[in-house]
């Protein structure tokens, strides 16, 4: 029955991805942006399967585990704030790719500030901070498929399975095939994980027991700070607007600005965002409070597989199997994404500037699709050795990211800035980022407050300076 289930959903995707190859794949505007056609549902369903992956199922779950419904308060409020960040930079970035054709961030912040250093700098920060992104999906995804089969699949050839699956359909189908397969992947998550919380609680007695039973074990999961204080009044601040500043700089993400049919559907997108992310990120966060009751001590690693311990503990097997795979969809819904975005930034802000060399459609398109099969394979080395936590993972990952809002900010929504204090911007920004993961800086000297408050502080101030100093031809923000 498990296999049957992986089979169908395996002939599902890649069947989609053929129909995007027949379709859709043929010019670069069609493989990277579905020709810049998607409406409100699939542009929302798109941005929500991208940005909720293993982090959603695995890091929301494990962080449920080890922290409790903190961790659900904090992220809720952070997602709802997004919305607001993705807008600002969004409605923007969809104006000036429709009015420039503009396929890649980067190319846009070039356009805008004219400096070849920006746009390196923006792509190499996005390329950099996607790959171990990436690898966490293949992660999340090897962990689900390793107790889906109660280890006949073992971990480092589930990895690999999962890769060369989604090299397959990504290389087939492109953007449109991409788009189309997370809308069905995001409604089946939303919907399988609903199912898997109700499931659970039944057979832990109903929700309201079984939460009792958990209250009288571990009352501070039901904490505003979480279990051992973990969330301070410093890091509650840190962690709820952090969202803001990193969210819509997902390359991913970012890319999918450009993808709106019209700004209308971007603005109810938007919409959508601010509310839909709030009701859902709940599931996984109760699965990880409830696994106390079964699978008490879980620390580090072990804590990340909770999910689909539980799944297997707790529900038939053909339905632990169903959610599982609707988890694995989810995984591959972002690393698809990440995929097209990597090979996208590489093909067309690296290589083609860097040689100078025109070439046609069809050869750009050829060196994309090279490029996605590169990338999943270095994802899959990096997923051998995973870091402490899902949770940390994503972490790093997404302060990389953030750096790069104030600069975006400032071109996108002001009279700009000088580039070099952009370039500045950036460049402190993730020497600072390094300095405090390495601890080469004592984070004593924060006061509480997660790093990255303190660099994007940092960062803002610079590129404000800089609009001080801008030269003549940059006193106006290009439209």
């Amino acid at each position: 029955m498990i296999y049957a289930i992986l089979l169908a959903y395996i002939g599902f995707t890649f069947w989609g991805s053929l129909v995007g190859a027949n379709k859709h794949a043929t010019t670069p505007e069609s493989y990277f942006m579905a020709n810049r056609s998607l409406k409100t549902l699939t542009l929302f369903f798109t941005i929500l399967a991208t940005n909720f992956s293993a982090f959603y199922f695995i890091g929301y779950a494990g962080e449920g585990y080890r922290v409790g419904y903190a961790h659900y308060i904090m992220m809720a409020t952070g997602t709802g704030l997004a919305g607001l960040s993705i807008y600002l930079i969004g409605t923007k970035t969809w104006q000036l790719g429709k009015q420039h054709g503009f396929i890649t961030p980067a190319e846009m912040m070039y356009h805008q500030t004219e400096s070849k250093g920006i746009r390196y700098l923006f792509a190499a920060v996005m390329i950099v901070y996607t790959l171990p992104y990436l690898s966490l999906q293949i992660i999340g995804g090897g962990y689900i498929l390793e107790n889906l089969t109660e280890g006949q699949i073992p971990y480092s050839l589930a990895t690999l399975l999962l890769t060369l699956f989604t090299i397959a359909y990504v290389v087939v189908g492109g953007m449109h095939s991409v788009a189309k397969t997370d809308l069905k992947q995001g409604v089946l998550m939303i919907v399988l994980m609903c199912a898997a919380v109700v499931a659970i609680c039944y057979q832990l007695g109903g929700a309201q027991e079984a939460h009792q039973q958990v209250y009288a074990l571990k009352p501070d999961l039901f904490s505003m700070e979480g279990s051992n204080n973990h969330y301070t009044p410093q890091k509650w601040f840190s962690f709820t607007v952090f969202w803001f500043f990193c969210i819509p700089m997902f390359p991913q993400l970012f890319m999918r600005f450009f993808i709106a049919k019209s700004e209308i559907h971007l603005k109810k997108t938007v919409i959508l965002y601010a509310f839909i992310p709030i009701i859902i990120a709940i599931f996984p966060v109760v699965i990880g409070v409830l696994g106390h009751l079964s699978f008490p001590g879980l620390t580090g690693k072990a804590a990340d597989q909770i999910l689909p311990m539980m799944l297997v503990e707790h529900t038939a097997p053909w339905f632990a199997a169903l959610v599982m795979i609707g988890a694995i969809a989810a995984f591959m819904s972002t690393l698809d994404s990440q995929l097209l975005a990597l090979s996208t930034i590489t093909c067309r802000d690296v290589y083609l500037p860097l040689t100078g060399k025109e070439v046609s459609f069809k050869r750009e398109v050829f060196i994309g699709r090279l490029l996605v099969a590169l990338f999943a394979l270095i994802g899959y080395v990096i997923s051998l050795n995973p870091f402490d936590t899902i949770f940390d993972m994503g972490k790093l990952a997404f302060a990389g990211y953030a750096v790069l809002f104030p600069i975006t900010f400032v071109v996108l929504r002001s009279k700009g800035t000088h580039p070099a204090f952009g370039i500045a911007s950036i460049i402190v920004g993730q020497m600072l980022l390094i300095g405090f993961y390495y601890e080469w800086i004592p984070k004593t000297m924060l006061m509480g407050f997660e790093p990255f408050i303190a660099v994007l502080l940092l960062c803002f101030l610079i590129v404000w300076v800089g609009m001080f100093f801008k030269p003549a031809k940059y006193s106006t923000n290009k439209g």
